[in-house]
This record gives structure tokens, C-alpha cells and sequence, in this order.
């Protein structure tokens, strides 16, 4: 209370006559605050209003007297600096204060406290927003009291199924033309057929557009010539072209520079056939069958195509020999223009980035972290026995002649990945050079399953599916080999095969021909790491 509001008080000096004026006084002292506290909302209404009149764009009065129209207040109404309501905050700004009991306060305003779970559950929820985490907890406990399944109701109730609907998709072929039919709005959408609809939308919105120069800095500045904006699109397709051959990041990253060669990126599937087919990052470059010997040396007879064959002779290596580049070249783009029409709806870029590959510029590194017990010591006084956290690194990096160098190692990938190379193979046994780290290297070979193999799956008796990799190599002893089967995977937003995950791992023995089992109960998932000595791959 103020000043002006306490009652008064009476001098020492001064003594009432009668106790009836003291009374009469202090009457009408509480009729003037009375009237005084009735004014005080008409005043603040006014205010608040002249307030309102200039938070939403109005000038403000150029004396006490001016006054605002209503219209010119509703015609300078700007949404973007209108007051905006928060949800997760109360309404009342009272809710915010605590009353005499604390949380009861809220009692105190008509609220009913829940009694089903459901109720129990939406209150916690609307208390976790509030920031009330003590309440948010003491009312989700009571809610899976009285109902473990709590979660389930609430989520019929404020998120049912019918409110996530998914729009039906447009007809990708308007004019319901067969695929084989040339100059149909099917195939104008032929190299578009991997983008989500409203990428697609953007796209085409391109489609018109030109390579516009750079503008001059003023009016009175000349304009920079742009020689790229006047090549013809044939020039520019080959010029792009050759860019995806030498590095195909970098000519994704092209579509950053403007809309037109965004266009001509996502749209112009000669260039996507072109990187799909060669040997630089594409399919060209992939194995099949076994290339080498787990050794490196060449392969002399395809082992696998002979059993295939049915005509596989254990005498007779030279049986069915490797098939050449040239022969690998034609098989394999028979098999992606068979695999473009079935399964990666006509579009070369959807073929390169979806179908199974290995990569060459950089190497494959499984970081593994676990915990153990560690043994107590008697000589010092400890309450509980140590933790020793164990970690280790599995190193696979694939080589285009379809070799592999397998490694598995303590030291860290910066001190590793720039040494995983044919050079150092065994190259520095017990040595303290930097590539000592190689010493427990191990040489082996790769390929990829799936048709191109013509290899049988054993259990189903059908060709093997796409998506493994098959890696033998050579035993920490010379009378093993191992074999891992791994499975080609995404890992990220975006990115295409970065991961291999593990599906077995076995080892053979060669003397007593038998096969053991690995428990793969620590190892985790190979992720694809980009080295830029490593170059091409070649």
C-alpha cells in the first residue's frame, strides 16, 4: 500500500476532542480512497488504449489532447509486430504466481485434479511444457498406476492416424503411354522420376530459365562479360560432363551455382549414364567374381563362374578362364539397362546413387568401444574393482584390381589411413617406422553379390541378390583364411553407400577344411571415410 493510502496517523501532541470526530474522519478518509480506487481502471484503460494505438504503427500525439481514429489504427494493423500467443505458457498472467498454499494455488481458481490416467497423463504433459518438471513426474508415475498403456490412449486421442493421411500421388504417366512409346509427358518426366514431388515441381520451374551475368556494381558500371551464359546447351552438357568424370561431388555441388545448371545437374541423364557406366566411380569398376588370389596375385581360372557352370575341376584350373574388361564392360551394361527399366524407374542418377557399390577414394573404419572388469588389486584398499574401457579399430580399404587390405589395430585412423597402402604391405616388420602400424595388415580380396556373379545361392538355389560384400582374407596364421560377409548401407541423410554392415564372419581352416564362426558380440558397422592421398583409387 502507498503512502497516500495509509491511514493516517495522529501527532503525539494532538488528542481528539471526542471520539465521534476521530470516527467522522477516518470515514471520510475511506470514502476518498474508495473514490480514488474507481478512477485508477478508467485511467489505465486510456493509457493502455493510447498504448495499443502506437505499438501498432500510429504516430504518436503531438500533445496530451491528440486523439487516434479507429480507422487509421485498423488500416496500419502489421501482423508481423502483433502480439503472438505462445502455448506453452498459461494464459493468466496470475497462473505464474504461487498463492498462500504454493502449488494449491491453483485450487484456488476452480481447478479439479485429475482422476483417471488418461487426465493424469495430459496434466503432466501440460506441465512438462510449463517447464513443472517436480508435477510433470509425480502425475506421469500416477498415470501408469493406474494404466501401463496410458501413452497409447493419449495418442489416439491427440494424434490419431486419419490426421497423418498421406496425399495420393499424382499419375506419373498422364497420358497412360506405354514406356516404350517416344515424345509422351511419361517421358518427359523420365529424368525426374527419383525426386519427391515438390522437388520435382522446383525443377521444372527451371526449365526456362538462362544463365544470367553477373550484375554491374552501379548504373554507370560495365557489364561483365559471362562467357559460359552464351555456350549452346550441347557445349555446356559436355563441359559438365567431363567435370562428373573427374570428380562427381564436385559436379553435384554445381547445382549450388545457379538455377539453370541446377536444371541441367538434375535433369540430363546422358551425364548420369555416362558416371553409371564408367570405371571412374561407377559399375565398370565393380567385381562380381573373385579378380585375384587372396595373395594379389591374378587370378588365373573363375573358380566360382566353373562351379556355376557345373563343370568345375580341382586338376584343371585353367577350366574357365576370367572373363576381360571387355567382356566385364558389356555384361555389365547389360545388366544396368535391364536393372534401369525394372527397378530404378529410368533415371540413371537414382541407378548411380541407389545401387550397391564400393568406394575407392577413401577407406572403411569400424570403431569398436566396450567395457570389462578389470582385476582388484590386494595391496590397496578400494571398495569396488576397476573398469577398463577397450577400444580398437577395424581398417578395410578396396582396391580397384579387386584386392583389399584388412587391418585391425589399437592406433588411432589419423595415424593409420595414410599408410594403407600395397607399399607397406609387410614392408616394415618390427621396425619403429611410422608405417610400422601395417605390420599386422592382412592381405585379401573382394566382390559383390548379385546377378552379374552367376553365382547360385545355396540355401534358396536362386542367383544371389544385390547389396553383400564378400572379403577373404588371409589368417593371423598361415593355416586360416577368413571370410566377412557384409551388407552395403546407408548411413545419414543423403548419403548412399557409406556404411557396411557386418552379417558373418568365419574362418577357415585349411588344413583340417572346416569352418568356424566368429560371435560378432563387440564389432560394430564400417563407415566410409574420405582420404584425399588415396586420390581416384588407381
Amino acid at each position: 500500500m502507498s503512502s497516500e493510502q495509509q491511514e493516517p496517523t495522529i501527532p503525539s501532541g494532538a488528542v481528539p476532542e471526542t471520539e465521534a470526530e476521530l470516527e467522522a474522519f477516518r470515514q471520510q478518509w475511506r470514502e476518498e480512497v474508495s473514490a480514488r480506487n474507481k478512477r485508477q481502471p478508467a485511467l489505465s484503460s486510456r493509457v493502455n488504449e493510447k498504448r495499443l494505438h502506437r505499438s501498432r504503427g500510429a504516430p504518436p500525439p503531438a500533445h496530451a489532447t491528440a486523439v487516434v481514429s479507429s480507422a487509421k489504427t485498423k488500416d496500419s494493423y502489421d501482423e508481423d509486430i502483433a502480439p503472438r500467443s505462445y502455448h506453452d505458457l498459461p494464459d493468466k498472467e496470475e497462473d505464474l504466481v504461487l498463492g498462500a498454499e504454493g502449488h494449491d494455488h491453483d485450487r484456488s481458481h476452480g481447478f479439479r485434479e485429475p482422476t483417471s490416467a488418461l487426465e493424469h497423463y495430459e496434466h503432466a504433459v501440460e506441465k512438462e511444457a510449463q517447464g513443472h518438471l517436480g508435477d510433470s513426474i509425480r502425475h506421469y508415475r500416477q498415470a501408469f498406476k493406474l494404466d501401463d498403456g496410458v501413452h497409447e490412449a493419449y495418442k489416439r486421442k491427440h494424434f490419431p492416424p486419419s490426421a497423418f493421411a498421406k496425399q495420393k500421388a499424382s499419375n506419373p504417366n498422364p497420358s497412360n503411354a506405354a514406356a516404350t512409346v517416344p515424345g509422351t509427358d511419361h517421358h518427359s518426366l523420365r529424368s525426374e522420376g527419383a525426386l519427391p514431388p515438390t522437388l520435382k515441381q522446383l525443377v521444372e520451374g527451371f526449365s526456362a530459365l538462362r544463365i544470367e551475368p553477373v550484375e554491374a556494381e552501379t548504373s554507370l558500371s560495365e557489364q561483365q562479360p559471362c562467357p559460359i551464359a552464351e555456350l549452346p546447351e550441347e557445349i555446356l552438357t559436355q563441359v559438365l560432363r567431363g567435370l562428373a568424370v573427374a570428380d562427381v561431388a564436385s559436379f553435384v555441388r554445381t547445382a549450388q551455382v545457379c538455377k539453370r545448371l541446377a536444371y541441367l545437374v538434375f535433369t540430363e541423364d546422358s551425364i548420369w549414364k555416362r558416371v553409371a557406366q564408367g570405371d571412374e566411380f561407377g559399375f565398370a569398376a565393380m567385381h562380381y567374381s573373385y579378380a585375384v588370389e587372396i595373395e594379389g596375385d591374378a587370378l588365373t581360372a573363375n573358380d566360382d563362374l566353373a562351379r556355376y557352370l557345373g563343370n568345375y575341376d580341382e586338376q584343371d584350373t585353367d577350366a574357365i578362364p576370367p572373363p576381360t574388361s571387355e567382356e566385364r564392360a558389356v555384361a555389365f551394361n547389360l545388366l544396368s539397362e535391364q536393372l534401369l527399366h525394372t527397378k530404378y524407374s529410368d533415371s540413371w542418377r537414382q541407378l548411380f546413387r541407389n545401387r550397391p557399390r564400393i568406394r575407392f577414394n577413401g577407406c572403411y573404419i569400424s570403431t569398436v568401444n566396450y567395457t570389462r572388469a578389470g582385476a582388484t588389486s590386494t595391496n590397496t584398499l578400494t571398495w569396488g574393482a576397476p573398469i577398463h574401457v577397450v577400444t580398437y579399430f577395424r581398417y578395410l580399404r578396396f582396391f580397384r584390381d579387386g584386392s583389399v587390405i584388412s587391418l585391425l589395430t589399437t592406433t588411432e585412423p589419423a595415424d593409420v589411413v595414410h599408410h594403407l597402402t600395397k607399399t607397406n604391405m609387410h614392408s616394415h616388420h618390427g621396425s619403429f617406422l611410422p608405417s610400422s602400424v601395417m605390420k599386422d595388415a592382412l592381405r585379401g580380396r573382394w566382390r559383390l553379390t548379385g546377378p552379374a556373379s552367376g553365382i547360385v545361392d545355396s540355401v534358396t538355389g536362386e542367383p544371389e541378390n544385390e547389396g553383400e560384400v564378400k572379403v577373404e582374407t588371409e589368417g593371423v596364421v598361415p593355416k586360416y583364411t577368413y571370410l566377412m560377409q557384409l551388407v552395403l548401407a546407408h548411413a545419414g541423410k543423403g548419403n548412399r553407400n557409406n556404411k557396411l554392415a557386418w552379417k558373418d564372419f568365419w574362418s577357415y581352416n585349411k588344413l583340417t577344411d572346416d569352418w568356424g564362426r566368429f560371435e560378432l558380440r563387440n564389432d560394430r558397422a564400417f563407415y566410409f571415410s574420405r582420404v584425399r592421398s588415396y586420390g581416384m583409387g588407381y
